[in-house]
C-alpha cells in the first residue's frame, strides 16, 4: 500500500522572496524525480511535503490509494485564509510515521551500524527478534550487511548514505522523500543508491520522491520527471 500525495495551491516565501508560487500536483506510487538548480524550491517543497515546514497558503491531503478506511490519515492541511481548518494538527505523529525525508547529509550515531538502522523500530516499541530480522534484511539490501558491526562514524560518505536509507526503508515507509541522496559521493555508490530506489519501486510499490539536479541520474531512475520552474511544478518529457 502506498499513499497518495495532493497538493494544491501551495505559496512559500523567506523574507518576502516567493520559493514556492501557486505550486500544486499529485503524488502516487512510483519514482518522481523533482529537478532543477540550486535555490528553485526543490528542499522546500520536500520539507513541506514531510509536513517538516509549513507553506504560507495552499493545502496538503494524504490518501490510502487503495481507499481503505484511514481515519488518522482522512482530511486535509489547510494554511493561509484556512489555518482555523487544521484538522491534521493531532494527526501529525502518525502520519510522519509513514512518511520519511532523506535529507542531502545523513546524520549518524556514535555506535554500530545495525543500532543506527534499528533506531527507528526501537523508538516504535518493536520486539528484539522482530527488529534482527527486519535490520538485517535491509541492511543487506543496501550492501551493508558485513559492516553491520562497525561503528557508524568510521563509514565513508556513500556508506553512510547508504545507511541512511536503510535507516528510512527499515520502518517500510509509504512515501520516501530523497533530498539529493547522491550529492556528496562517488560514483561507484551513486549507481548503488540508485539501483536501490528502483528495486525499491519493484519490491515495495512505494512512492519515492528524489530531488536532484543531474540530469543523467532522472533518465537512468527512468521515472516521471518533474522541474521546479517559478516556483512551480512542470513535468517533462525526456
Amino acid at each position: 500500500m502506498s499513499l497518495v500525495l495532493s497538493l494544491t495551491d501551495i505559496w512559500k516565501s523567506y523574507n518576502g522572496k516567493p520559493v514556492l508560487k501557486d505550486c500544486s500536483y499529485s503524488f502516487g506510487a512510483g519514482i518522481y524525480v523533482l529537478m532543477g538548480p540550486n535555490g528553485s524550491g526543490k528542499s522546500t517543497f520536500l520539507r513541506i511535503c514531510t509536513l517538516l515546514e509549513n507553506p504560507d497558503e495552499g493545502k496538503i491531503n494524504y490518501f490510502s490509494d487503495t481507499h481503505l478506511s484511514l481515519p488518522l490519515l482522512r482530511g486535509e492541511l489547510k494554511w493561509g485564509v484556512f489555518s482555523e481548518n487544521n484538522i491534521f494538527k493531532k494527526r501529525d505523529i502518525e502520519l510522519k510515521r509513514r512518511i520519511t525525508l532523506l535529507l542531502p547529509r545523513v546524520g549518524v550515531f556514535n555506535t554500530t551500524v545495525f543500532k543506527n538502522a534499528a533506531y527507528g523500530l526501537k523508538i516504535r516499541g518493536m520486539g528484539h527478534d522482530e527488529i534482527e530480522k527486519k535490520v538485517n534484511t535491509v541492511l543487506e539490501f543496501v550492501g551493508l550487511s558485513h559492516k553491520k558491526n562497525h561503528n557508524a562514524i568510521m563509514l565513508s560518505s556513500g556508506e553512510t548514505q547508504r545507511l541512511g536509507i536503510a535507516r528510512a526503508m527499515v520502518i517500510e515507509p509509504e512515501a520516501l522523500f530523497l533530498d539529493e541522496p547522491t550529492a556528496s559521493v562517488d560514483q561507484e555508490n551513486t549507481e548503488i543508491i540508485e539501483n536501490i530506489i528502483l528495486n525499491m519501486k519493484e519490491e515495495n510499490g512505494s512512492t519515492v520522491i528524489i530531488a536532484t539536479h543531474d540530469t543523467s541520474q532522472a533518465e537512468r531512475l527512468v521515472g516521471r520527471v518533474l522541474i521546479m520552474q517559478n516556483g512551480k511544478i512542470i513535468e517533462k518529457t525526456f
